[in-house]
Order: structure tokens, then sequence, then C-alpha cells
């Protein structure tokens, strides 16, 4: 008889420390996103993934959420393949904001929280659940809002809800897609405050953005992405990362990229006259 598979590793009280990406591929029927990415990503750390539009980077993000599968290539939870990690334990761990708010628009802000809350496993009574729920209002300051349907709030104020539901759980890997988008300047730093806070938590966070100067002073590493390949990276010690060296970092990528592009570019054959 076939020997029978493996149960799936339980992810236990603790989320894995480091994730590895190891060569990963992913091709969209003849057009490829991804092309050979690795790179490692530590607890208490927040990863910058930069590119130009179109690079892979919201690729590689569905990838480190389990929506999407890689064509080539694995993803390591310290030590562990992915695909032997329970699904449903990993999940409960994620925490996703995507371009869209995922917000349902009938729904509260206070009724939203609180159906994510229930959805996403949180423990505790209802009155354990209520509090947390009240406790995050407070922190993306939506509080005197809460009771109103999603669909009144402005973007900013919808975005700030999104955010929310994504820390409410408490996730230990965060991965948000240009999450400082129609958030004021208010907002922008109230993001910024919330994200180091997730850091100092001891949480994973990969943040695909363009505000480079909202983000920089806390990030720890940032990796830049061109045409779906790694073409740059750099680690920052602690508080020392600003805007201007993101930028840097971001323009030299790109030239390499480019020039690289152009060498792998084919070369038209000369006529030879008769």
């Amino acid at each position: 008889m076939p020997a029978e598979p493996a149960p799936a590793a339980d992810l236990g009280p603790a989320f894995p420390s480091t994730i590895e990406v190891r060569g990963v591929y992913k091709d969209f029927g003849g057009q490829r996103a991804l092309g050979g990415v690795s790179l490692r990503l530590v607890a208490g750390e927040l990863t910058a993934l930069l590119g130009e539009n179109g690079a892979g980077k919201s690729t590689l993000l569905g990838i480190l959420s389990t929506l999407v599968r890689p064509s080539r290539g694995e993803l390591l939870l310290d030590g562990t393949k992915l695909q032997d990690i329970d699904p449903v334990a990993l999940r409960r761990s994620l925490g996703v904001l995507s371009h869209e708010p995922r917000c349902y628009s009938d729904l509260s802000g206070r009724e939203n929280l609180r159906f994510f809350g229930r959805l996403y496993g949180l423990p505790g009574s209802d009155a354990e659940l209520d509090a947390a729920v009240g406790a995050m209002l407070e922190r993306v300051n939506l509080v005197r809002a809460a009771d109103r349907p999603a669909r009144t709030l402005s973007r900013g104020m919808l975005q700030r809800l999104a955010i929310g539901r994504v820390l409410l759980t408490r996730p230990q890997l965060l991965l948000l897609d240009e999450p400082y988008t129609g958030l004021d300047r208010d907002g922008v730093a109230l993001l910024t405050r919330l994200l180091d806070e997730e850091r100092r938590r001891g949480a994973i966070l990969v943040v695909i953005t363009h505000d480079l100067d909202a983000l920089a002073p806390i990030v720890d590493y940032a990796a830049v992405l061109h045409r779906g390949r790694l073409t740059a990276e750099r680690r920052f010690p602690a508080g020392t990362c600003d805007g201007a060296a993101l930028l840097e970092l971001y323009h030299k990528a790109s030239a390499k990229g480019q020039a690289r592009d152009a060498d792998s570019a084919p070369r038209p054959t000369a006529e030879v006259s008769p």
C-alpha cells in the first residue's frame, strides 16, 4: 500500500520567525511575472517592497499570502516548506490589505470589525470581542464614526477601517499593498505609527508603497523588483533609513534593470552588401 502523506505541520503557539523566498517564479500564460526572486523576511522587521508598476510586487504579495501558487521555487517558514504547514492555521496568522478596503458597505465600522473578528477566530466572549473592537476603533481614530454604514465614510476613513480590520486579529504576517492610499497627513502619520507598533510587537511586515518618505523611518530592509526580478536590496540599521535612501536605491535598481534589459534584447542582424 502507498504510504500515507505526512500530516501538515502545526504552527503551534508561535508563528515562524523567518520566511525564506527561494528562487520563486510565476508565469501567467506566456507572461512571466516573477523570475527567480529570493529574499528573507524576519520577525520584528518591516520590508519595503519597491518597483515600478508591473514589476511583480503584488504577485509576490499574493504568493506570500498563499492566494497565488508559484510556478517554481519555494517558501520556507523556519525551514519548513509552505505546503507542509496547516493552511488554516497559517491563514489565521495573516493580515492582508489589498487595493480594495474589503469592508461591507451596509455594515457599520463596528459591525465590520466584529464580523471579521469572528470570521478569523478571534477568541473570547462577545463582551471581549466588543472590547477588542472598541480598542481598535480608537487605534484607527474612528470612534465617532463607528456606527455609520461603511458606504457613508470618506475614502480615508474607509482606509482606516480596512487597516483596523487587518490589525484586529494581531496577525503575525502583515502584507500591505499601498496602505497609504486615500489617507490625509494625519492618517499617514497614524498608519506609520501603527506599523511601527506591529513591528515592535514582533510581526513580519511587507509593505508595497510609493510613499517613500512616510514609510522610510521604520524600514529595516528594502527590496526593489524590476520586471519580475530582484535588482537591488539593502538592510538598514534601526532608524537610519530615510526617503532619500530609498529613492536612491530605487533609481539604482531601475538603471541596473534597464541595462540588463538592453543587454538581453535581440540585436539586429547586420546586412551584408552583395
